[in-house]
């Protein structure tokens, strides 16, 4: 395993009354396991093909000659929302921490937002000539992306030309008639298809989250090695024990029934993992709240939230789980002299300590402070933070999210309260005079 999955303190034997009861859990672990062995069904005969992406490869050969052609641009806007556009950025976080990309590779832009100030600002200050646009939209008819993408158009179209539109765009949509495949077929673009059977918010491990990581310069074959890595022992388990995912759903899921925990609070130590909040938090909350069911999904980040959220985990409601992601920095980055310190004496516990001593105690301690307050925590250690370890990660929450379901008896994969709020916009918008 390239992570460990510590939940000892989720039980009420360790933090008292609002622990989870080993009765409890013990039950929900027991229903976990037609859970698991569903996935497994729906893995063989290819009904979840989400499940099939961890072993393929040929689909990344494929990418490679688009992948060379978008490099060769000096910057790449992926224009989406929502699963369109939360896969990549998460991917794309191992290679570029917010100071530029890396070497050769370049600046990946992600607009998942139809703010006008925003969506002005990019395309003023990047130069269009030497700019590409990727706009993804499984269904082909997402107002946010349309519009996006009739705004660049213009705008482009202005800089280089009609004729050079296509060079400068690849669309990825479902392989049916829609309106963006429409329009991308009107202009020239090259349009990648969009696998009918995976959701937005699962396609992390399809083009739609690894293009933008190939793009990025990372290893988009080890991310789903990392992913096989999970998905494997949980296609092979022979109790739900076996298997971490099911092991979390049974935990949230029987803290959900016993305990009433409403809440489940993400808040990895590791800079990297910012997006991968964000992502797990469609992921959770629309995959699991249908029907009055469900848990509300929150992303904090260690240390900052220790100084503005930390205050309400451990002393407002206990409604909350949580989950914290911890790396070992241990020794990591330049040790404090000793005689820096003596202008303060009671600073020494700084002295000969790193930025990673101190991330990893303050981890450590943040994770001991909540069980001790009897909030129930569990924690995901890791070494390192690499393509493989990034794959784990995302395959774990995935199928944690599809097994909590299972648990919940509701469907993982559609989203219908969501269809109402788009309805009533094109109404407003048709009115407007």
């Amino acid at each position: 395993m390239l992570y460990q999955h510590l939940i000892d303190d989720i039980f009420a034997e360790r933090i008292g009354g609002q622990g989870l009861s080993r009765r409890a859990y013990e039950h929900e672990l027991e229903l976990a396991l037609p859970a698991l062995h569903e996935v497994r069904r729906r893995h063989k005969d290819g009904s979840l093909p989400l499940l099939r992406l961890p072993a393929a490869r040929d689909d990344l050969a494929a990418l490679k000659p688009h992948v060379e052609r978008l490099r060769a641009f000096e910057h790449v806007v992926i224009l989406g929302t929502g699963g369109s556009s939360l896969g990549g950025q998460t991917v794309a976080a191992l290679a570029d921490m917010g100071f530029g990309p890396a070497a050769g590779a370049p600046k990946l832009w992600f607009m998942d937002n139809i703010d006008p100030a925003t969506f002005a600002e990019l395309l003023t200050r990047l130069d269009l000539g030497k700019t590409a646009f990727v706009p993804i939209s499984k269904s082909g008819g997402t107002a946010e992306t349309l519009t996006q993408l009739f705004v660049v158009l213009d705008a482009l179209q202005a800089k280089v030309g009609k004729a050079k539109l296509a060079d400068h765009l690849l669309t990825i949509t479902e392989p049916k008639d829609n309106p963006l495949r429409k329009i991308a077929t009107q202009v020239g673009s090259v349009i990648l298809d969009h696998d009918p059977g995976i959701g937005g918010r699962y396609s992390v491990l399809s083009l739609v989250g690894l293009l933008p990581a190939m793009i990025a310069g990372l290893d988009a074959a080890a991310i789903r090695e990392g992913a096989a890595s999970v998905l494997d022992p949980a296609l092979a388990a022979d109790t739900a024990q076996d298997s971490a995912p099911a092991v979390g759903a049974a935990l949230s899921v029987a803290l959900w029934r016993e305990r009433d925990i409403g809440t489940t609070v993400l808040m990895p130590y590791v800079d990297r993992l910012a997006y991968f909040g964000l992502w797990f938090r469609q992921l959770w909350a629309e995959s699991l709240g249908k029907g009055g069911k469900g848990t509300t999904p929150i992303r904090a980040m260690g240390t900052v939230d220790q100084h503005s959220q930390l205050q309400l985990y451990l002393d407002g409601p206990a409604d909350k789980m949580f989950t914290l992601i911890i790396r070992d920095t241990a020794g990591e980055g330049t040790r404090i002299r000793r005689d820096a310190l003596a202008i303060d004496t009671s600073l020494s516990y700084l002295a000969d300590r790193s930025l990673g001593d101190l991330l990893l105690a303050e981890a450590d301690a943040t994770a001991a402070t909540l069980a001790r307050n009897g909030r129930p925590t569990r924690v995901l250690r890791i070494a390192k933070l690499d393509e493989r370890v990034m794959g784990a990660l995302l395959m774990h929450f995935m199928l944690e999210t599809i097994l909590a379901a299972d648990l919940l008896h509701v469907d993982a994969f559609d989203q219908p309260a969501v269809e109402e709020g788009k309805v009533l916009a094109r109404q407003y918008l048709a009115a407007k005079k």
